[in-house]
């Protein structure tokens, strides 16, 4: 009997641990410590063992984030883009609250499966409040939250905002729209458009040292309670999988109703397959939103359902090949 390769498997057992030593090393600071130039392990260690930083820092080099002269180690440049925090690309925010947030709730997926709900109560304590008063627990988590949206952000948002022709639209709002990356985009895709981020307050102020010297209008308030910002295209970005389809159809309705006749909605989502084979990324995506939202991740058929039942019409949708796709539904 033939058997089938184990490689899969055996790479999924260890996954997790490739995971980790990168989260290790970013929040360990070694990377930034690295930025600017060549240091060994005597250095990096500080006061701690000397070995197990060196035993850290080699197992990064196999992971292709350092290169090794002799005893010292320098950073790669995959690791100077996306790793140090000084990088406008980075995606090191991220990369801690994975760490320190991500990480431990993904320990309680049995249960979250079995109940059907997020772990934040079960892992930290915390109840109660509103869903992102878990994430924004303290101002060093918003930023640091907002931060890895961010560098996620600079690389996807040129992708969707160039997913359809958007010009016919003046004035764009994003709604929930963060540090203003999508925004950025839309702005120098079609320099003619006006666009803004409609955000909570603790958001953009956050946002103002993202947007500064570019045309987005930062404006604060909430886009389930309070009164929209005019505009004849609204975009959300990662902001519907957060929610389950009650809050949803809230939001699409509030939407709809602010919207002129041929405003349109643009969402930015990671799409499942309609036969929901795939792809990997958003299904682990779904169940990340499983362990730490009221949401999930939807096939283009279940937004179109939503936006349809909302009354939006003209609903396309593109796969953008990055790591979210776009939809874009008129009023």
């Amino acid at each position: 009997m033939n058997l089938p390769d184990a490689a899969p498997v055996i790479d999924l057992i260890e996954a997790f641990r490739r995971s980790k030593t990168m989260f290790a090393a970013v929040d360990l600071g070694i990377f930034d410590q690295l930025a600017d130039g060549a240091k060994g392990a005597l250095a990096l260690a500080g006061t701690g063992s000397v070995d197990t930083m060196a035993r850290l820092l080699d197992a990064c080099v196999s992971l292709g984030f350092l290169e090794k002269n002799g005893d010292r180690y320098t950073n790669t440049a995959v690791t100077s883009a996306y790793l140090c925090r000084t990088s406008p690309n980075t995606m090191a925010g991220y990369i801690s609250y994975s760490n320190r947030a991500l990480y431990p709730m993904w320990g309680h997926l049995e249960d979250a499966v079995r109940e059907g709900t997020h772990r934040w109560k079960q892992t930290f304590g915390l109840e109660g409040a509103s869903l992102f008063s878990h994430f924004y627990r303290t101002d060093e988590d918003r930023r640091e939250f907002l931060l890895g949206m961010h560098g996620f952000g600079v690389l996807i948002s040129p992708a969707v905002v160039a997913a359809f022709d958007l010009s016919p639209y003046k004035r764009m709002v994003d709604l929930g729209g963060g540090t203003g990356h999508l925004a950025m985009a839309a702005s120098a895709r079609y320099p003619e458009m006006s666009v803004a981020v409609f955000d909570l307050a603790e958001a953009v102020e956050c946002a103002r040292e993202f947007t500064a010297g570019s045309k987005v209008e930062l404006l604060a308030g909430d886009f389930l309670t309070g009164p929209l910002p005019e505009a004849g295209l609204y975009a959300v970005g990662r902001i519907l999988h957060d929610w389950s389809e009650e809050k949803i159809r809230l939001l699409l309705d509030r939407i709809y109703a602010s919207l002129p006749a041929g405003g349109g909605l643009l969402i930015a989502e990671k799409l499942l397959l309609e036969d929901l084979s795939g792809p990997v990324h958003a299904h682990m995506q779904s169940l990340n939103m499983l362990i730490c939202t009221e949401g999930r991740e939807r096939s283009f058929s279940q937004y179109a359902d939503l936006l349809q039942e909302a009354g939006f019409a003209e609903i396309q949708g593109r796969l953008t090949g990055v790591g979210l796709d776009a939809i874009l539904a008129r009023k």
